[in-house]
């Protein structure tokens, strides 16, 4: 599209009320400008990534930043007819000059962290390439991001051309909430760690509130490589650096999977994939669509294919068009693999093609995309095996326009979406006969069992769009809660108790505590933490409260729990929520989710083996749940060996539905998705009725739990440590200080009194969750009047006493 023919530059788009705008961050713009004989020209981007932020953009009001490709030959007016035509639909230009593109964006970015990301360590150079050029255009974007930035924005980063910007964003803007997508592989931490500048990558990253991957095999890559390099010990889900929980999260991109099929549809599209069915003269088709990249796997696949016509049964039977679209063709290494390619053709052409047809097509550029959905819907089996892959949209794009529920999919298990299509035949790209072997299941696959595996696939790409997948992150992101560190004098007992008095009034008060380093002060081994007679009268008298109801929330197990508190009239939850007992007298019931087979015959053994080698380790064995102890352990021995085995049990359970926290001085191997938040969801989701929650806990367990409050209630982080939790006090004597306090306030509701007592009363206890970091609605800091709190972003509770 020319410039002069563009439609004459209109007021921006209305921003949407009611939602944050969305700063989008990424290397290119959805456009790019190109010179063609002295003429500027716009041209919309075809990419995966446009295609799958454009409407998210729009739909947010925001603005995307980004290169909109060279533009040193244009001269002022020219240049700024391009801006103005650019600031119509929100997007901002970084100008990068020749030089620029070639050390940040050629040099590093495609020639030091792609190959290495996708695991091609031959091909990362030697020397220095670019890292001075990378550092300073990721200062560039950070610089334009920070002054478009307003207060409320959500910033958006996306990919391995901009790893640095997060954290210079953060520098940049403290109070920003940032997130980060990462679209290829995260490597191995083994991998990894070659890179010279891996330090200052990771730390760039975990700037962001949080960092989004493909798959839970990336997000593991990363938490390892956390581990190993900055020695901070993440949980499976979230990374505590600098006073600051960055979360991490698995969420694979979709498609416009309702475009495809629509298209696929159409009588045109149909008509010519018929004709393309009778070009091929009644041999079978396979089809690939790549771009011309050596991560793609393209000459094994060609061997593959080449040997699968040496079968006298598909010899002149089979026919494999391949479309190759030009990528990076500017870069010496992707022309010399361009001849690479052709050559593997041109060999097999002349091997096994006949004096009728040729047996492989190879189109060498882009095509339309009616002529790609038809060449979809042509299709016998669509061939996808890259060597290494962070996703791969080309698969999905292929489900989505079978309308017609046939075809096969080979896709390679390196390619992230093997993780969702679990219903293609999956193969190993590196086994070159393995390959042969899946592509002559799938040219024999019978009718009926092709159409189940299509059905199943178009359901699952259906429903996870492109459009759910820009709306979820961008959701999570604003939704992410903000960690607060300690403040340098916590909350004395009798402040924090006038501070959430008026919660006290509030009819049902529940009280959700932690055990261990909270009601009691952690102790070396687990029996030496038995409560005393003082703790349990006080418990005792807490439950005795009318319209009050005592939890305690432990990792406990349930016979150690039901020893220690069975008398009592309180709630009772062990092994972090796994097991719950209403009251005294009353059965212990489990969680729904079963225990997988085996579990412990794999865990078991590697825990005995780090205990025999780390003195003063032990071993704690609960009915649904393994800990390993290293409390006892000289400090730099258990750390290091801690850090081993968690990168183990990590490598060990990666397909099984279990998961390894971190606590103080002990890991824990678990069923994933039961942890002190889902003890929350159900005692929440139980009540009658409203009630007001006043939680405590001390350690990383206990944020899990803080993040499932309801709003309207309040977390008290007990001693030190960063926490999402609004109010801090220094040690169990001090809560149980503050217990005592509680028994000597009438639980009859104030008169006139405002806040969380009629909060209570309006709002059931199952209400909107938002994190569980803020303040109780109507409760004052000390020192801070009601209406000058700082909103749920800016929890930042440094209440001193009175």
């Amino acid at each position: 599209m020319l410039l002069s023919d563009l439609p004459a530059p209109s007021r921006p788009r209305p921003e949407v009320k009611g939602s944050p705008r969305l700063i989008c961050v990424s290397n290119r713009l959805p456009i790019t400008v190109r010179v063609d004989h002295g003429r500027p020209s716009l041209v919309r981007s075809s990419g995966g990534l446009a295609t799958a932020l454009c409407d998210g953009h729009q739909k947010a009001g925001g603005v995307w930043i980004g290169w909109p490709g060279v533009t040193g030959s244009l001269d002022a007016p020219e240049f700024a007819c391009v801006r103005e035509t650019m600031a119509a639909d929100r997007l901002v230009a970084v100008e990068l000059s020749a030089a620029d593109v070639k050390g940040y964006y050629e040099d590093f970015s495609n020639g030091v962290i792609w190959p290495l990301f996708h695991y091609l360590l031959d091909r990362v150079p030697v020397a220095e390439h670019g890292w001075r050029q990378y550092q300073r255009i990721n200062e560039k974007f950070a610089d334009v991001v920070a002054s478009h930035y307003r207060a409320g924005d959500l910033v958006w980063v996306h990919d391995y051309h901009l790893m640095l910007v997060p954290r210079l964003l953060r520098q940049r803007i403290p109070d920003a909430r940032i997130a980060f997508f990462l679209h290829i592989p995260f490597p191995s931490s083994e991998v990894f760690r070659i890179l010279p500048w891996r330090t200052e990558i990771l730390q760039g990253l975990l700037g962001a509130d949080l960092i989004g991957l493909h798959t839970y095999g990336y997000v593991r890559h990363l938490a390892m490589a956390v581990l190993h390099i900055l020695g901070v010990e993440p949980a499976v889900d979230c990374v505590r650096y600098q006073g600051r929980d960055i979360r991490l999260q698995a969420r694979p991109v979709g498609i416009d999977a309702a475009s495809f099929e629509a298209l696929a549809a159409t009588p045109e599209v149909r008509a010519e994939a018929d004709a393309i069915r009778r070009a091929s003269g009644g041999r079978r088709l396979l089809l690939g669509v790549d771009r011309l990249d050596y991560t793609k796997g393209l000459p094994r696949r060609l061997l593959a294919v080449e040997r699968l016509l040496a079968q006298p049964e598909w010899r002149d039977r089979v026919r494999l068009i391949q479309v190759a679209i030009p990528t990076r063709d500017r870069v010496e290494s992707y022309r010399g693999f361009k001849r690479t390619v052709e050559q593997f053709v041109g060999r097999v052409n002349g091997e096994c093609g006949t004096v009728e047809a040729l047996p492989v097509h190879y189109l060498y550029g882009t095509v339309p995309f009616p002529r790609l959905v038809a060449l979809y819907l042509a299709a016998d089996v669509m061939v996808v095996t890259p060597l290494r892959d962070g996703l791969n949209l080309v698969a999905k794009e292929f489900v989505a326009s079978r309308v017609d529920d046939d075809g096969v999919l080979v896709l390679s298990e390196f390619a992230g979406s093997a993780c969702e299509l679990g219903e293609a035949v999956i193969v190993n790209p590196y086994d070159v006969d393995g390959m042969v072997t899946a592509l002559d299941l799938a040219l024999r696959m019978p009718a009926a069992e092709r159409t189940m595996r299509m059905r199943a696939l178009r359901a699952r790409v259906s429903e996870n769009t492109v459009e759910r997948w820009v709306d979820g992150f961008a959701r999570t992101l604003a939704e992410t809660p903000r960690t607060a560190c300690p403040p340098e004098h916590p909350l004395q007992p009798e402040a924090l108790h006038r501070t959430l008095r008026p919660m006290l009034t509030a009819r049902p008060l529940a009280l959700v505590l932690d055990y261990d380093g909270t009601l009691v002060p952690i102790a070396s081994t687990p029996n030496q933490a038995i409560p005393n007679q003082r703790l349990l009268r006080l418990l005792g008298q807490l439950a005795d409260r009318p319209d009050t109801v005592v939890h305690i929330v432990s990792g406990r197990p349930r016979e150690l729990l039901e020893a220690w508190f069975g008398a009592l009239p309180i709630a009772l939850w062990a092994e972090h929520g796994f097991w719950h007992r209403a009251r005294n007298g009353t059965t212990w019931l489990a969680a729904a989710q079963e225990l997988p087979d085996g579990w412990r015959r794999k865990v078991e053994p590697i825990l005995e083996h780090f205990t025999a080698a780390t003195p003063g380790s032990f071993i704690e064995f609960k009915s649904a749940s393994m800990a390993w102890h290293y409390r006892l352990a000289d400090d730099e021995v258990g750390t290091r060996a801690a850090h081993e085995l968690r990168m183990l049990l990590g490598d060990a359970l990666s397909n099984q539905p279990l998961e390894v926290r971190e606590g103080k001085k002990v890991l824990e191997v678990r069923m994933r998705g039961v942890h002190k938040g889902f003890a929350i969801e159900r005692m929440v989701s139980a009540a009658d009725g409203p009630a007001a929650i006043i939680a405590a806990g001390d350690d990383a367990s206990d944020e899990e739990m803080f993040a499932a409050l309801p709003s309207g209630s309040a977390a008290i982080h007990v001693g030190e440590g960063c926490s999402r939790a609004a109010f801090w006090l220094s040690s169990s004597d001090d809560v149980r200080e503050w217990l005592e306090l509680i028994l000597e306030t009438d639980p009859r509701p104030l008169t006139g009194a405002a806040g969380p007592a009629s909060t209570a009363e309006e709002r059931p206890i199952g209400g909107r969750r938002d994190g569980g970091n803020r303040p109780p609605a109507g409760v004052a800091q000390p020192g801070i009047t009601s209406s000058s709190q700082p909103d749920s972003d800016r929890t930042d509770h440094r209440g001193s006493p009175e």
